[in-house]
């Protein structure tokens, strides 16, 4: 165990608990020495453009006589080989409510879904990402019925409050109560809930929780994860008197986690989910060593929709040019739709309070819903919008041809794998869903707009035609993924120039690190033709001849001025890839 472990422990707990931690973490350690696991890479940041994740439910596709995980596997096995890396399957574990995320026994998986094996068939094919829900517990999970019980080695595994104490810093992520009263052994206790009175906060001050919670971690590893996502941990550290989010001890206890995994199980990778404003959701890249490998690029979702949405891409441009790493060993995990809905409060300080007002208003008028919470003065604001994407674009009412809607979702499609990090793709945007709001009307949960669920049959009789929406938008997909795969550019490694060309085109330059290698990424998102001209000349050297437009495989000549002409049709993506001499500017000749 390395000295700065040893330290982060003795700064976080007293003197004798930290000794003991201290004990306690090496004996772990050595339970699982001989991990295997990913081997380390010998490069710094061990991804490359082939690596993309599918974010999808253990039992989204079903099947007579197989499991839910073995059906997904057979899916995955047949349509999604070399089309996405990896599957991040959301909490596959045993649960009560909130559909996985409230947890009674993290190292077991749920049997209506399958099991260990089941799991392992699935890291044969596809690299891995699970959840670590060590935020909270299910209510009714063992840990939290021995602590109700007063049994000694639970007794402080989970956050309770007595008397009348001042909670108003606290940060609400949802308009549910903080605290709810549970009948213990001892009387009545008043527990820590911050997302529902089913999940019930871990005490993660007590390090015997701490030691507990690394145990599962490096469990998750011995079972074929590759990438571990750590669920809402922006919220771990409770501390009376502040906030209870972003805390310096929350940042070192990732700190030691990421820690462990180096020792341990190099080449397994932290994700941290933070839904919050842009700011506080990077600090947990930490020094770009210490802390996540892939941070959730949270503000994207909301920024790309505006963009469509107004047909004006100069908020996303410049929020685009503001983003740095802290070290070339992390990278962005970019999404656009995710099993939750589409974050509010990302955007906030990036977007006018007048575009989210709007932003809010289309998801409503496209059949969508918004959860709310609670401000400390009574009041509540939206925090999150739930709609199928595909829908959040297009208006399920308007009378709009199938191949202007697709259009429009593509683009959008575009701008997120075309931006420097690792992109995750839900399973209703790679097969073109729509809004299930029976489902969220039927369970009075908003987000199930966005969790359909399908038999494999009706999935696949779906995609084998051709005329379906399904099929257009899964079709299209894979001619996105095999360009970006194709092209070193596309690392996350790659360089990263954004161009304020024109508010109708969100336009980006990607250049592989090592040769000359580049790809200009132009993006309309408007329902109009743009016209541009691309100066390419570079003194001292010699502009490309050619270049190659990547989905098409058109080629575009370079005029004898060093210039190459292109018009965008409405929503169109145009990737041009070439060597040599980058361009230097982007001229729109019929700017509006």
């Amino acid at each position: 165990m390395t000295k700065v472990t040893e330290e982060h422990l003795a700064s976080l707990y007293p003197a004798g608990r930290a000794a003991d931690a201290v004990m306690q973490l090496r004996e772990l350690l050595a339970k699982y020495a001989g991990l295997k696991c990913p081997a380390p890479s010998s490069q710094p940041f061990p991804l490359t453009q082939r690596d993309v994740l599918l974010i999808t439910y253990g039992d989204q596709v079903r099947a007579d006589g197989a499991t839910p995980l073995q059906t997904l596997a057979a899916f995955c096995e047949q349509h999604l080989r070399g089309v996405v890396s990896g599957v991040h399957i959301l909490p596959f574990y045993p649960f009560t409510s909130d559909d996985g995320f409230s947890v009674t026994d993290f190292m077991a998986v749920n049997p209506a879904l399958g099991d260990w094996n089941d799991v392992q068939r699935l890291a044969k094919s596809f690299d891995l990402m699970f959840d670590a829900v060590f935020n909270h517990m299910s209510a009714e999970s063992d840990w939290f019925q021995k602590f109700l019980a007063d049994d000694e080695s639970f007794r402080e595994f989970f956050v309770s409050v007595e008397g009348d104490l001042d909670l108003s810093q606290v940060v609400r992520p949802r308009a549910l109560p903080l605290l709810t009263e549970f009948q213990s052994k001892g009387g009545a206790k008043k527990v820590w809930t911050t997302f529902s009175a089913d999940q019930v906060d871990l005490n993660i001050q007590n390090p015997a929780v701490l030691v507990a919670l690394l145990d599962v971690l490096l469990f998750y590893v011995s079972q074929g994860a590759k990438f571990i996502r750590l669920d809402a941990i922006a919220f771990l550290w409770k501390e009376i008197g502040t906030t209870c989010l972003h805390l310096p001890q929350t940042h070192r206890i990732i700190q030691i986690m990421r820690a462990v995994l180096d020792e341990a199980a190099p080449g397994v990778m932290l994700i941290t989910e933070t839904n919050v404003p842009h700011i506080d959701n990077i600090s947990y890249f930490g020094d770009g060593t210490n802390e996540a490998h892939l941070v959730y690029n949270f503000a994207l979702p909301p920024l790309v929709l505006h963009s469509i949405a107004t047909g004006n891409a100069e908020k996303l441009t410049r929020w685009a040019q503001s983003l740095e790493l802290p070290s070339d060993r992390v990278t962005f995990f970019n999404f656009l739709a995710s099993h939750d809905g589409i974050g509010v409060n990302p955007a906030r300080g990036i977007l006018t309070a007048e575009e989210i007002d709007a932003l809010v208003a289309r998801t409503l008028a496209h059949g969508g819903f918004i959860s709310y919470k609670h401000l400390p003065d009574g009041s509540k604001v939206p925090y999150e919008m739930n709609i199928v994407y595909f829908d959040a674009l297009n208006d399920p009412a308007a009378n709009e041809s199938p191949e202007t809607q697709v259009n429009r979702f593509m683009v959008s499609q575009a701008i997120m794998l075309s931006l420097t990090g690792v992109p995750g793709i839900y399973f209703h945007s790679l097969f073109g869903s729509r809004n299930d709001r029976q489902s969220a009307l039927d369970s009075g949960i908003n987000r199930r707009i966005n969790r359909q669920k399908f038999t494999r049959a009706e999935l696949e009789a779906s995609l084998a035609d051709g005329r379906s929406l399904r099929a257009g938008v899964f079709g299209r997909y894979r001619v996105l993924l095999h360009a970006r795969q194709s092209h070193p550019a596309f690392s996350p490694d790659a360089e990263q120039q954004i161009f304020d060309a024109d508010k109708r085109v969100f336009a980006l330059l990607r250049a592989a690190k090592s040769g000359h290698d580049w790809v200009l990424c132009l993006h309309n998102v408007t329902g109009g033709p743009v016209t541009m001209r691309l100066a390419t000349e570079i003194e001292g050297g010699a502009s490309a001849e050619v270049w190659t437009e990547l989905l098409s495989r058109v080629s575009c000549p370079v005029s004898e001025d060093g210039t190459v002409s292109v018009t965008l049709r409405p929503y169109e993506i145009n990737w041009l890839a070439a060597q040599g001499p980058r361009p230097l500017e982007i001229i729109v000749t019929d700017r509006a």
